[in-house]
C-alpha cells in the first residue's frame, strides 16, 4: 500500500521499519522538528527522521497540519493510508480526510482505557495487570476512533516504563502490518469503544514523580517504575535530591515509623518506612552522578538509619 507515515520516538520507528520491510510503499515520513538534546543541547533529528534519511524517505516536519499548504502536500501524495504513531501533532479532520482508507493510529494501551499522550506510564502507575495496543481508525478525537484491532500485552511485576514501551513497539509494528492486511482483503470492521469505560492518560510532568512517603510502599513501588526511565521518581534527603530508579516492596510489618524515615542499610538495600509498609531502595542517582546499586551508591554519600527522607 502507498502510506505516509507519521511519528517521532522509538516507539514509532519501529512501524515505520515493519512498513518498509513488508515492502509497503512509504511516500513520506512526517515528524517532529528537530529538537535539542544531550549535554551540548545540539539539534537532534527523531527517530523516525533517522530511520526515514536511512531509506530515502521524504521527510516533513511542519509546525502544523492546518496550515492550506501542509494539506496540499499531503493530497499531492495520493496515499492509501496515513500510519500514525507517537506523532505529536493533532490531526484535523481536512487532513484525516486526505487518505482513501483514512489515518490510522497505534496506541499504546487497550482503549478505551488510558486515551491520551502516557498511556504506558498510567497502566503502571494504576497497577494495571494488562495493557496493549489498540489501531484505531481515527476521528477527531482524543483516542475515539473506531477500534480495527487489539493486541494483548502483560505487565510484569518488574516492568518499567521503558521495558513495557519495548514491548509495545514490538507489538504495534505486528499490529498495523496484520490491520493493513485486512484492509487490502477487505476483512475488517471498526468497533465503537464504549466512553462510558475511558480513562485519561494525562502528559508526565517532573514534579509528580517526586516521591510522597506517606502513600503505602505498593504505590510508590509503581511509580518508580512507571517514572523510570523518565523523568524519575525523586526525594529530598539532607538537601540533597535522589533520584530513585528500582525498589522493591518489603513484607517486613513496620509499626509507628514515620514516612521517609530510614529503617535499614546494608548492601543490598536501603529501607525506608512509607505510609504503609516500607520500600527497599535498591538503585539510586544522586546529583551529577549515574544511577548506582546502594553498596556503591553509599560509598559517595553519606546515609544513616535514622535519616528522612522529604515528602512533598
Amino acid at each position: 500500500m502507498k502510506i505516509i507515515f507519521a511519528g517521532t520516538p522509538h516507539f514509532a520507528a519501529n512501524a515505520l521499519e515493519a512498513l518498509l520491510e513488508k515492502k509497503h510503499e512509504v511516500v513520506a515520513a512526517l515528524t517532529q522538528p528537530d529538537r535539542p538534546s544531550g549535554r551540548g543541547m545540539q539539534l537532534t533529528a527523531s527517530p523516525v527522521k533517522q530511520k526515514a534519511i536511512q531509506h530515502n524517505i521524504p521527510v516533513m516536519q511542519p509546525a502544523s497540519l492546518k496550515t492550506a499548504e501542509a494539506q496540499q502536500l499531503l493530497a499531492n501524495l495520493q496515499a492509501d493510508a496515513m500510519v500514525v504513531a507517537a506523532y505529536g501533532l493533532i490531526l484535523p479532520q481536512s487532513v484525516l480526510d486526505i487518505p482513501r482508507l483514512g489515518c490510522l493510529n497505534i496506541h499504546a494501551s487497550l482503549l478505551p482505557r488510558w486515551r491520551g499522550a502516557a498511556p504506558i506510564q498510567r497502566a503502571i502507575l494504576a497497577g494495571d495487570a494488562e495493557t496493549g495496543i489498540t489501531i484505531m481508525q481515527m476521528d477527531e478525537g482524543l483516542d475515539t476512533g473506531l477500534m480495527l484491532l487489539k493486541k494483548h500485552c502483560l505487565i510484569e511485576a518488574d516492568d518499567t516504563a521503558q521495558t513495557l514501551h519495548d514491548k509495545l513497539a514490538v507489538l504495534g509494528a505486528e499490529a498495523i502490518i496484520e490491520v493493513l492486511g485486512n484492509l487490502q482483503t477487505r476483512t475488517i470492521n471498526g468497533v465503537a469503544q464504549d466512553s462510558s469505560h475511558s480513562t485519561y492518560a494525562a502528559k508526565l510532568i517532573k514534579a509528580e514523580a517526586e516521591i510522597d512517603w506517606t502513600n503505602s510502599a505498593k504505590q510508590l513501588e509503581q511509580a518508580i517504575r512507571a517514572y523510570n526511565p523518565t523523568p524519575v521518581a525523586f526525594s529530598s534527603l539532607n538537601n540533597t535530591i535522589i533520584k530513585v530508579y528500582k525498589a522493591t516492596v518489603s513484607d517486613a510489618l513496620i509499626e509507628n515509623a514515620e514516612p521517609g524515615k530510614v529503617l535499614e542499610l546494608n548492601k543490598q538495600h536501603i529501607r525506608i518506612a512509607c505510609g504503609v509498609g516500607s520500600l527497599l531502595l535498591e538503585v539510586l542517582q544522586k546529583p551529577n552522578g549515574k544511577p548506582l546499586p546502594v553498596a556503591q551508591f553509599v560509598q559517595g554519600f553519606s546515609i544513616k538509619v535514622g535519616d528522612r527522607f522529604n515528602s512533598k
